[in-house]
């Protein structure tokens, strides 16, 4: 067996200051869960042979020539609370490849060990997260979502004490990078202006090289933040936990935990066991979204020669944001109704629809996709409201060139990674039955296409609906 991963590693040629060396913490009986060998090819790995290399290299059990292992040192506001330390407490950098599209993409493996950044954790993952990560993360890849990938899960053959006992597992996750708000907080926190310099220049180069300055680095982020925020809406994703330390300066989605999709709508809606004030309910994430932005700037702020000025200037960058996320939102909520045109009403009629789903707890995948299909009066227990609204968006939609229907095809997926989907699976998979898992991933990587299992797009019965997600750590 073969495994061949050119690896390059500039953030380790970065002061070692921003991470500490580790090698992951060899497993007792690693075993393959799967592996994502499109994403593999896309990566340039070269892979022959047998499953037990792969599930021995994804495991931490033998590091890969040219890779170089550290765990990343970060700080984060947690629920508004700032920490000036966190960091991968159990998690381990191997490297970065850079793709046949010439992109720099990070590979990282989950749930791989202490660190010196575990604090009283034991540095491991159970399988439920690692398998929610994988379904959720390609999923949303699927969809166009900006997101990191998920290459391989491994079984460790090692249980995990949480609530219970559980059965370990390994993810090796890749991304733009794992560069976060929190990497710049903590460096900001320690007036270590050097080492926030150079984790600057290593930002920009990497993802905005067009960036002269701290400024327009801030203004690229936010740009990239505002469409992430505005395309999670426009699917029903509830990140869950969007702390300082799960927003990636590159724009991707990262830190899958207690995320979920919205059934019956509703704007407050929160599923995550401990967001018990609702900070990060869906229709909280533009303003989250925002004061995360607000505290990178706060981190900036050192790099500036004049920092009265910067401080001034980064505000009006901060202040401008929410209207991009409405202007990003309008878009996107103006294509799953169908419309390439702008009018002035259309953000009314957007909010109408969505206040008739609020009001009747219609399933915001099954009646956005139902606009195409005509299907979307079912959605609603009280029809006469909705026929009213539809009158007023088909006379919009007469003013529309094209064809609307497969506008909305392309905007709103048949199939998401349905919360109790997801947990059917988890269970299955525990239990020694990957199945469910393998139709999941089969099914949502073509999303926009009605499933040839249609109860992969039914909402959840009432016995199966899921009340609260969880961070699996």
């Amino acid at each position: 067996m073969t495994l061949a991963i050119p690896f390059e590693t500039t953030y380790a040629a970065l002061p070692e200051r921003l991470y500490s060396r580790i090698d992951p913490t060899p497993v007792r009986d690693p075993q393959l869960l799967a592996f994502n060998h499109a994403l593999a090819a896309d990566l340039g790995i070269a892979v022959t042979g047998d499953e037990a290399t792969l599930a021995r290299v994804f495991a931490g059990n033998e590091v890969p020539e040219g890779a170089a292992p550290l765990a990343q040192l970060y700080a984060g506001h947690q629920f508004g609370q700032f920490n000036p330390q966190l960091g991968d407490g159990r998690a381990h950098l191997l490297g970065e490849v850079v793709d046949r599209q010439g992109r720099r993409r990070d590979i990282q493996l989950k749930g791989s060990g202490r660190t010196p950044y575990s604090r009283m954790g034991d540095g491991r993952a159970w399988m439920g997260p690692v398998l929610r990560e994988y379904v959720v993360s390609e999923a949303m890849h699927a969809m166009g979502i900006p997101t990191t990938r998920a290459l391989a899960a491994v079984a460790t053959g090692e249980p995990v004490v949480r609530e219970a006992v559980l059965p370990g597992a390994v993810l090796t996750r890749v991304a733009a990078s794992h560069i976060r708000v929190g990497t710049f907080q903590v460096f900001a926190a320690r007036q270590d202006t050097e080492a926030l310099r150079a984790l600057f220049d290593h930002t920009v180069a990497r993802h905005y090289p067009q960036a002269d300055g701290p400024q327009a680095l801030l203004d690229a982020v936010i740009a990239a933040q505002a469409r992430l925020v505005a395309q999670w809406m426009s699917v029903g994703f509830i990140h869950g936990v969007m702390n300082t330390d799960n927003c990636a300066l590159s724009g991707e989605t990262i830190d899958y935990g207690p995320c979920a999709f919205v059934d019956d709508y509703h704007p407050e809606t929160v599923f995550s066991s401990i967001d018990r004030m609702g900070r990060y309910a869906y229709a909280n994430q533009p303003d989250i979204a925002v004061w995360n932005m607000a505290q990178l700037a706060t981190a900036l702020v050192p790099l500036m020669p004049d920092r009265d000025k910067a401080v001034e200037a980064f505000t009006e960058s901060v202040h401008a944001m929410p209207g991009m996320i409405r202007a990003e939102w309008l878009a996107r909520f103006r294509a799953k109704l169908g419309l390439a045109g702008q009018d002035e009403g259309d953000a009314g009629l957007i909010s109408e629809l969505l206040d008739l789903m609020a009001a009747q707890g219609a399933d915001f995948t099954n009646t956005f996709r139902g606009l195409a299909e005509g299907t979307a009066r079912r959605e609603f227990t009280d029809p006469a409201p909705f026929d009213a609204w539809e009158g007023k968006w088909r006379a919009r939609l007469a003013a529309e060139t094209g064809d609307p229907a497969a506008r909305m095809r392309a905007a709103n997926p048949a199939v998401i990674p349905r919360n109790h989907q997801v947990e059917h699976m988890i269970e299955a998979a525990v239990g020694g039955d990957l199945a469910p898992f393998r139709r999941l991933v089969a099914a949502l990587a073509t999303p926009y296409e009605t499933p040839e299992d249609t109860t992969l797009a039914a909402p959840p019965r009432p016995e199966e609906r899921v009340a609260a997600t969880f961070c699996g750590t």
